[in-house]
């Protein structure tokens, strides 16, 4: 339960995951969720929710303190109709220690760097980031893809995802 960032790549698993900076991770999206981003992005082979320990929320620019980014968590798990002990389970996930590797503080510039790389490696390329009840929840439809450029990205690494919002990054 927390932000989740998909990737719809023309790219198997492990070539993302060696794209990767030090400290993220990439899992293989449930089937459900890689249907629908596959229908979204037609050139895509490979579905991934791309994370920092349970969740990506350390890969965004969520801004404020810790504090902060966990009263905006449980606001949004109560608007989801989560249980308190569910979201106490949640919230313990969330700050599990992600890596023995220091807590880089410039996630987004690293993300938007991979995003970059990627694009000039491997083409246009789907994401989507939505906030989700479970690692297996099904998404929500996804609207139409808007697109954007990998030097937009660069440029706009904290402000380039819009949640619920499908994009596609061209080279």
């Amino acid at each position: 339960m927390c932000f989740r960032l998909y990737l719809a790549s023309p790219l198997t698993l492990s070539e993302v995951r060696s794209m990767l900076p030090d400290g993220a991770s990439a899992e293989l999206a449930h089937p459900a969720i890689r249907d629908q981003l596959m229908e979204q992005h037609l050139t895509a082979r490979t579905v991934v929710s791309l994370q920092r320990g349970a969740c990506a929320c350390d890969l965004l620019a969520l801004g404020g303190s810790s504090k902060d980014q966990e009263r905006d968590l449980r606001t949004r798990y109560r608007a989801l109709g989560i249980t308190r002990s569910a979201t106490i389970s949640a919230l313990e996930l969330h700050r599990r220690p992600k890596s023995r590797l220091p807590y880089p503080p410039v996630w987004p510039d690293l993300v938007a760097g991979f995003v970059a790389e990627h694009a000039r490696n491997a083409g246009p390329a789907l994401y989507l980031l939505q906030f989700v009840a479970g690692p297996h929840a099904a998404i929500r439809r996804p609207k139409k893809p808007s697109r954007t450029t990998a030097a937009e990205v660069r440029a706009a690494s904290g402000d380039w995802l819009v949640l619920d919002q499908p994009v596609v990054v061209d080279p």
